[in-house]
């Protein structure tokens, strides 16, 4: 088993398919850093909740028994060179031997670092995303089914849901023409 590793996502917000993900992937490693990315952004249609509210989401979501093997770091995305973005999480980090990724642009950037990149299975892709979560949040549909309890917790306890409405209907007004 590998000794540690670390899966890298928005969790915009928290759904059943990070919490998968994060489940198979501790089959493969003794430690787990969860990297919650693009952690100054918030208040925005592609990412709502801030950095703190997700880390709360993640933390309420994982068992005992995965927190103790778990740790949840925030990292800024504030570099517009993506080659110096590796070193900018390994900043921030301890010492990790393997990435978990889909997203291409992550993979390449730590393959390209030296890194074993390797993929992680999805759960039901179709239905579980954050950009669908977010946008039947917006259109009042039924969203809580395809997040942990500990996510929907967060995110009632915030007016998540709300927030999420009003962005998209200022995104709305922002994009209508005259």
């Amino acid at each position: 088993m590998t000794e540690r590793g670390l899966f890298v996502g928005r969790f915009q917000p928290f759904h059943l398919g990070h919490s998968f993900a994060i489940k198979y992937i501790l089959e493969k490693v003794n430690n787990l850093i969860v990297l919650v990315g693009s952690a100054q952004f918030s208040y925005t249609w592609r990412n709502p909740f801030t950095a703190g509210e997700r880390i709360e989401m993640i933390y309420r979501s994982l068992d005992k028994h995965d927190l103790e093997k778990v740790l949840i770091i925030p990292v800024d995305d504030t570099y517009e060179r993506n080659y110096i973005w590796v070193r900018h999480v390994e900043n921030y980090t301890p010492k990790f031997s393997v990435v978990f990724s889909n997203d291409f642009l992550t993979r390449r950037l730590f393959l390209d670092a030296g890194y074993s990149v390797l993929n992680v299975p999805f759960y039901n892709r179709k239905e579980v995303s954050g950009t669908r979560i977010r946008q039947l949040m917006a259109e009042e549909k039924e969203w809580k089914n395809l997040v942990p309890n500990g996510s929907r917790e967060v995110i009632e306890e915030i007016g998540g849901e709300k927030r999420v409405r009003m962005i998209f209907q200022s995104r709305r007004i922002e994009n209508f023409s005259y």
